[in-house]
């Protein structure tokens, strides 16, 4: 049963807020999820009072995804806020670029998202010092002081390394720096960096938050009203939104997010538990093995560790026919939806990773038939 509510009511648990999260409430002989809104404008005589006035400014569609994503993020929290943008990296620029100035610092993960090096150039070309640090050991502390924002991947994406959310923002709070969290990995189901301390939760909708790879969505929430005004105006300004379909599409989609994160998370578990029994070293990374690197941090800040398991073959050409070999695992970049993918990291260079190394993203299938397959796989490739 859920944890008691504030008058002794069971709360939501996870599974009901993820169903339930952003509906409106209901009329009679219409749907529970309104269909997509598609206007580019509204019927507006007089002065433009209501919510709804131009589509690069606010949407029906929008406003319910908003809404669900909030719950989930900060559940029971009021005055936090949710921006849809096309794209995670159009989340992750609104938040840099709206806060930012020439002069400032920013601390980023040196081990973070591949673009994440385009957006230093770009952040360097404006005049804003950029410091990078591992996300492991907490060693972006030692780069903190003077800085305007401190960015936080956890776990990192591809190496899966997690830092201490809470203990970050705290310090950074000390330091006069604002904290943004990327959650694309984790979910607001694996952690809830405000809740942790952050400022700003930010992620990648079209992982596993919606999960099926159809869709480009990414999201910011916070709590800060100026913050995210500034983020709300930057979204205005670069025209960076959604559209009325992809909307739709991810509400309808964070329904099964609950069954789908505790699926993959636990399939990722025995994934990466079979890879740790393989006789050959594979150094195998998954923040829910109790002998990862990881695991004490991550034990105390995340509820479930994600889909995304990484090991390293030995060399290129066996990470190549590794993943020739397999037969249920797709071959793709991304990570997070119902089909298992993997890849050679390496290929798109920009990840400080060895050739061998394969990001796999475990998905829903039945766990027997995935070990089977990564095994025989592993297996083949070897001769």
């Amino acid at each position: 049963m859920s944890d008691p509510g504030p008058q002794g009511l069971p709360s939501d648990g996870d599974g009901t807020r993820a169903v339930r999260a952003g509906l409106p409430e209901p009329v009679k002989y219409e749907p529970t999820l309104p269909g997509p809104v598609f206007a580019a404008h509204f019927h507006l005589p007089g002065e433009p009072t209501g919510p709804y006035t131009y589509g690069r400014d606010e949407n029906p569609t929008w406003t319910l995804l908003e809404r669900a994503v909030g719950e989930l993020e900060a559940p029971g929290e009021g005055g936090v806020e949710t921006l849809v943008f096309a794209s995670g990296m159009a989340a992750i620029s609104s938040v840099l670029f709206s806060r930012l100035r020439s002069g400032d610092a920013v601390v980023l993960p040196g081990d973070g998202y591949q673009a994440l090096p385009l957006v230093r150039a770009q952040l360097e070309a404006y005049g804003i010092e950029v410091r990078t640090a591992p996300t492991g050991g907490d060693a972006q502390l030692g780069v903190l002081d003077g800085a305007k924002l401190l960015w936080i991947e956890t776990p990192s994406n591809p190496g899966l390394d997690v830092c201490d959310i809470r203990r970050l923002a705290s310090e950074a709070h000390a330091r006069g720096a604002l904290v943004a969290v990327d959650n694309t990995l984790a979910t607001p189901l694996g952690q809830r960096p405000l809740e942790l301390g952050a400022d700003f939760s930010v992620a990648s909708g079209t992982k596993q938050l919606t999960g099926h790879g159809d869709l480009l969505l990414g999201y910011v929430t916070g709590r800060d009203v100026e913050a995210m005004s500034a983020v709300r105006r930057w979204r205005k300004i670069v025209g960076a939104i959604p559209g009325p379909m992809e909307a739709w599409l991810a509400h309808r989609s964070l329904a099964t997010l609950h069954l789908r994160v505790e699926r993959q998370s636990a399939n990722a578990l025995a994934v990466a538990e079979a890879l740790r029994d393989w006789p050959e070293e594979l150094g195998v990374r998954y923040p829910g093995l109790p002998a990862d690197p990881s695991y004490a941090i991550a034990s105390r800040q995340m509820r479930r560790f994600g889909c995304v398991v990484s090991f390293t073959l030995p060399t290129r050409a066996r990470a190549e026919r590794f993943l020739d070999t397999l037969r249920l695992v797709d071959d793709a970049t991304s990570f997070g939806g119902v089909r298992s993918t993997a890849e050679r990291r390496g290929r798109w260079g920009g990840d400080a990773v060895p050739e061998g190394f394969i990001r796999m993203s475990v998905g829903a299938e039945d766990p027997e038939d995935l070990v089977a397959d990564v095994l025989r796989a592993l297996d083949e490739s070897a001769g």
